[in-house]
């Protein structure tokens, strides 16, 4: 397993060897010390690449991550994850703002709490939280799905298409045109399958409530102007 120190070791190089890979290559582990906050650590990857971080980061980490299995063993700057396309990416510790904004796949773990903006713009990534999030969370979240197994701050899913919200504790406001919804059988079955992806224990998918759009922003209507 490739052990990369950032302490000593340029993050160019980490980036550059996850990017380098040969199809085959038998090195498809990396380890990662000493990570000091960095920003944009194993960012870009476009492989079945597993990557242990040893610390915390900064700005950005596994952004735009394609098919790799990232793991911070700390906690995440702002936009962890950011327009990841699939794989999955677990922050044992907090996650800062707008995590996993403008995912479009994949599956984004987060063992602590996340601040606002969470989802913010989601286009399929699968968010599960096992915390709290902060405020304007799932912003304009268009599809995927959104697990909170704690609160959620003001304006929750405000302009919200069609992205799935759940959460298990209280919700401090609802933003414009996001509304709570009746669970259904196939949305707890949803629910069960995405606890147990985030490893989540000890909760059930009905203790969860559904929030979606109330869908009268989609177009322009005189009689709904106070909300735009």
């Amino acid at each position: 397993m490739p052990v990369f120190d950032l302490s000593q070791t340029p993050l160019r190089d980490l980036n550059k060897a996850l990017h380098g890979l040969a199809a085959g290559a038998n090195d498809t582990s990396f380890e990662v010390i000493n990570p000091r906050g960095h920003h944009a650590v194993a960012v870009g990857i476009d492989s079945p690449v597993t990557v242990e971080i040893k610390g915390s980061v900064g700005y950005y980490c596994a952004g735009m991550n394609d098919g790799g299995t990232v793991t911070v063993h700390g906690s995440a700057g702002p936009g962890v994850a950011e327009n990841m396309m699939s794989g999955s990416v677990v922050i044992e510790g907090d996650a800062s703002q707008y995590a996993g904004a403008t995912g479009r796949g994949g599956l984004l773990v987060i063992k602590g709490n996340a601040a606002s903006r969470c989802g913010i713009s989601m286009k399929g990534i699968d968010i599960v939280v096992h915390g709290s999030i902060g405020h304007m969370s799932a912003f304009m979240g268009q599809s995927g799905h959104l697990v909170v197994c704690g609160d959620a701050g003001e304006a929750l899913g405000d302009s919200l298409y069609e992205a799935k919200l759940f959460v298990r504790g209280s919700v401090k406001s609802l933003g414009a045109d996001c509304i709570e919804k009746e669970m259904r059988p196939e949305h707890l079955e949803k629910l069960a399958e995405l606890l147990e992806k985030g490893g989540v224990t000890g909760v059930k998918p009905e203790e969860f409530k559904r929030y979606g759009s109330a869908r009268k922003l989609y177009n322009f209507n005189i009689d709904n102007a106070d909300a735009y």
